[in-house]
């Protein structure tokens, strides 16, 4: 598979959540990724959502990125920066179960990499 790329635009409400944890989950089945990455894929996109919906934007853009070595996701924050407690647990679930997880210098992108299969152990 070469590189695909999906966009996807949600309004910031919690409803959406499980659209794009869904989504997500659909698109790390087309990388062949293992049942445990594609739960993991699932996890790492709600919670990317939580954290660009804490920055309060009107809508999350979230862009995913598909190839054989894994999965891109990056999520559009908004202007206000996440002061909620409840962000720092989300933060360490993002380092832990991402290959990459960075917010762009500007702070208007939260950057998470999956990497699947054997690039994953690597």
């Amino acid at each position: 598979m070469d590189q695909k790329n999906v966009r996807l635009v949600v309004p910031a409400e919690a409803a959406f959540a499980r659209t794009v944890r869904m989504s997500a989950s659909t698109l790390a089945v087309c990388c062949d990724m293992s049942v445990d990455a594609v739960e993991d894929v699932r996890m790492v996109a709600e919670e990317g959502f939580v954290y660009s919906c804490a920055t309060a934007p009107q809508t999350v853009d979230v862009s995913f990125s598909l190839s054989p070595e894994g999965m891109v996701m990056d999520f559009s924050l908004g202007e206000k920066d996440p002061e909620d407690d409840a962000l720092d647990l989300v933060e360490v679930l993002l380092s832990a179960v991402c290959d990459v997880f960075s917010v762009s210098e500007d702070g208007r992108t939260l950057h998470l990499v999956i990497r699947s299969g054997e690039t994953r152990d690597e």
